[in-house]
């Protein structure tokens, strides 16, 4: 028996709590602060939105087991942050959040996207690559206080690239 599949749904202001205790397993030295989400929130909503805001909710539960967002500035996206709780590694939860910021990326007529991944992620990495997205630079000290560097990768003509299927290959979550 398979495991129920998370539903995807835009994150709303009630979401940031269940949202930033996840942050806070996943990333425990450089997490977001509540103020953060608030902030991209608030441009997520209405005609000038810039924002795409996603979480993915267990529907038997409510638990919240992943988020991610994207933000637009002119034809240039850039995924700000992405996350599956670790029992969701493996599902293909991943993709299926980076698919939604794609299409999000689309819409807002994005002619490319950008994100930066922790150079010791590796399995996020491989998802990215898995989407066509290319290391173009380094930041160094870019995640703190950790001081690890930050792989930057683009992605051009997200368009294109969301119509493919990337969940032929579910290794990453």
């Amino acid at each position: 028996m398979t495991a129920p599949t998370a539903v995807l749904r835009e994150m709303r202001w009630w979401d940031i709590e269940p949202v930033l205790e996840l942050e806070h397993e996943l990333f425990p030295d450089d997490a977001w602060s509540a103020g953060m989400f608030w902030s991209e929130l608030a441009h997520a909503r209405g005609p000038q939105a810039t924002r795409r805001y996603v979480v993915a909710e267990e529907p038997a539960t409510g638990r919240i087991v992943g988020y991610a967002g994207l933000a637009a500035a002119g034809d240039l996206g850039d995924v700000q942050t992405i996350a599956a709780a670790k029992d969701q590694w493996g599902t293909g939860l991943g993709a299926r959040l980076l698919t939604d910021l794609l299409g999000a990326a689309t819409a807002f007529e994005c002619a490319e996207v950008l994100l930066e991944v922790r150079v010791d992620n590796t399995r996020a990495q491989r998802l990215y690559e898995r989407f066509g997205f290319e290391p173009i630079g380094f930041r160094r000290g870019y995640y703190q206080p950790g001081n690890v560097d930050a792989l930057v990768m683009r992605l051009t003509d997200p368009a294109q690239t969301r119509n493919e299927n990337p969940e032929s290959s579910e290794s990453n979550g």
